[in-house]
């Protein structure tokens, strides 16, 4: 019987190309399905918003990169439902994944996320997403506060440079050397601060420093405003630049 044989031709660039094209995944639209509550006994305002977000979480050095996410105004109270649909050939088996949400009305956060809600990969399938709520802003400046920034330089390690302002306007506090006081012209998100009166103690030529870059910026600010996310105070001037952020003290 004779044995027939076929030469062997090398396959052209495009012909490889061809054949790795017709073997690789296709990719494919699927479908998250979950709800999104919270505990507290708040009615959803008729103008919030629903945000959800399907996130690569593998990089603990990186910020989360998003691979799909949607929006919606709700048309029922909480649990809500949400359906997101993202592409598979994004999900690598390898990499952790989690949703995230939150609800808003306008820009304000009003729930969001903070627990991990693994999902897609290493067994995870956390999809009822339970919000905590956000962090109110402040409705007054009022109470004890410490300064994290003057003026965009920072302040010292260990110096404590402490604002004290009364529901009455009457300020107090310590610019890190000596104690300040004298009285502030609240009016909303208006501010004002009067002349101040300090004691006349020596400090360290950098401690002065500070102390006196903090008097000039409450003799610049003109209004105040919250940082929710951070928990934080801004101190404006009126031109609307920060001059100072602080923290609760």
């Amino acid at each position: 019987m004779t044995e027939f044989r076929f030469p062997l031709r090398p396959v052209s660039a495009g012909v490889a190309l061809l054949l790795l094209t017709t073997v690789q995944p296709m990719a494919e639209d699927r479908t998250l399905t979950g709800t999104v509550t919270y505990r507290e006994r708040i009615a959803l305002p008729p103008d919030a918003r629903v945000e959800v977000e399907l996130l690569d979480v593998s990089r603990a050095d990186a910020p989360a990169l998003t691979i799909a996410e949607t929006g919606f105004v709700p048309e029922t109270q909480v649990p809500v439902a949400f359906s997101l649909v993202y592409d598979s050939s994004e999900i690598d088996a390898r990499h952790s994944y989690a949703l995230r949400a939150r609800i808003l009305r306008g820009d304000e956060v009003l729930f969001r996320t903070v627990q991990h809600y693994g999902v897609l990969t290493r067994g995870e399938n956390s999809t009822e997403i339970v919000l905590e709520r956000a962090v109110l802003p402040p409705e007054t400046p009022a109470g004890r506060w410490l300064a994290e920034d003057i003026g965009g330089g920072g302040v010292l390690d260990r110096v404590r440079t402490v604002l004290e302002l009364g529901a009455d306007g009457a300020v107090s506090g310590s610019g890190g050397c000596n104690a300040v006081s004298g009285r502030a012209e609240l009016s909303g998100t208006d501010l004002a601060f009067g002349p101040l009166a300090t004691t006349r103690k020596l400090c360290p030529p950098a401690v002065m420093d500070q102390e006196a870059k903090f008097l000039a910026a409450l003799a610049e600010t003109r209004s105040w405003k919250a940082d929710p996310a951070r928990r934080k105070l801004l101190l404006l001037d009126g031109t609307g630049r920060t001059v100072a952020v602080f923290s609760r003290d």
